[in-house]
């Protein structure tokens, strides 16, 4: 028998608001995906580890027995209501503070509508991408697009607790800052673009906002996906020693790649929740492989969720239990003390969260 370790206060790391409409099967099946489609005619996504573990943890919140069929499952979703039911999940998910990025589009809450919700704390993440084309949309010239652009990160910066890039290391990122003319040239260039609503894609003007974010002193999030992050390793040496912290998100299937970076570069973390919402019962496996690699102080819960309050609980939900699988199991080895266990636990939970991003000590639930 494995001695559990207890579930660690959370602090979520990276989040997105949910949905505040009513939710039929079709919507709820697109939100609980992972592209944002419905599902293949004549399956489900309720068939998927995330389905299955939606099924396992939330049912109970909502006063029904765990495992449930769907349909009763939304049922009662209906019967209770949006408000009741966001607030009946998010305040069983363990929750105390979201750090929530803001830069989706969508009637999705906000932090503070998270936070009521949820009785706990919420701060801001910022979008570069989304605060570039904000200016741009309001700037005229180049020169004012640059201007403009400084001080929004600057003012962005003392109010956000991080910033995040979705896109920038997806560009063959070169490490070095770009010059005063590549950063006018591509700006006149997107500038002219973006009167058709082009999104930022330029690569220039991406490595201009990364290194803005950089000298702001606030943490960087940046999203990984196929082979980022290997041309990572490149930023994260060319930003070592500058005093601000890189935080990579989304890293599976490539999560072993970034815990070794955040085991080779001291200013860069790696991110654990995303990987377990979508691995469901293999969690636990996961969840080893990332702590085989990285520093026990580099490692940081979030839940990536998005959408549905469902998602939040089970990101919450799956990586306590898998945390306290794959810990209570090197406990009752005796390769491992308890108490080491529960700090370790402690840490990736919330107190690396609170002293990466700046964070006070755990705050009063609201109820």
């Amino acid at each position: 028998m494995i001695d559990a370790v207890p579930q660690p206060d959370l602090v979520d790391q990276y989040c997105h608001g949910v949905l505040r409409t009513e939710l039929g099967l079709g919507t709820f099946e697109t939100q609980l995906g992972r592209t944002g489609a419905p599902p293949a005619p004549g399956t489900t996504f309720f068939d998927t580890q995330t389905g299955f573990a939606v099924r396992r943890w939330c049912p109970p919140l909502l006063g029904l027995e765990a495992h449930c069929a769907p349909a009763r499952y939304l049922a009662r979703r209906r019967e209770l209501g949006v408000l009741e039911t966001v607030r009946r999940l998010l305040r069983g998910s363990g929750v105390s503070t979201y750090l929530v990025d803001t830069g989706l589009p969508g009637d999705l809450t906000g932090p503070g509508e998270l936070a009521a919700a949820g009785a706990a704390d919420a701060h801001e993440i910022v979008r570069l991408e989304l605060l570039a084309e904000q200016v741009a949309d309001t700037s005229g010239t180049v020169d004012a697009f640059l201007a403009n652009l400084a001080e929004a990160v600057h003012t962005a910066a003392a109010s956000a607790v991080a910033f995040i890039s979705v896109s920038a290391v997806r560009q063959s990122l070169d490490p070095e800052p770009p010059g005063p003319g590549e950063v006018r040239g591509a700006a006149g260039r997107w500038l002219t673009r973006r009167r058709i609503q082009e999104p930022l894609e330029d690569p220039v003007l991406l490595r201009h906002l990364l290194w803005s974010a950089v000298a702001s002193g606030r943490p960087l999030q940046l999203r990984l996906g196929m082979d980022d992050a290997t041309g990572l390793a490149g930023f994260a040496a060319a930003t070592n020693g500058l005093g601000t912290d890189l935080v990579l998100l989304h890293g599976y299937p490539y999560h072993r790649q970034a815990a070794h970076l955040a085991s080779v570069f001291p200013h860069v973390y790696a991110d654990v929740g995303p990987a377990l919402v979508r691995t469901g019962a293999r969690a636990a496996d996961v969840l080893a492989e990332l702590l085989e690699l990285a520093p026990f102080g580099k490692l940081l819960y979030s839940s990536g969720a998005r959408g549905l309050p469902e998602l939040h609980v089970v990101g919450a939900r799956q990586f306590s239990h898998a945390l306290s699988r794959v810990l209570g199991a090197w406990v009752a080895d005796g390769a491992w003390a308890r108490t080491d266990a529960e700090r370790v636990a402690a840490m990736i939970g919330a107190g690396n969260a609170r002293r990466v991003y700046g964070l006070s000590g755990a705050g009063e639930r609201r109820v």
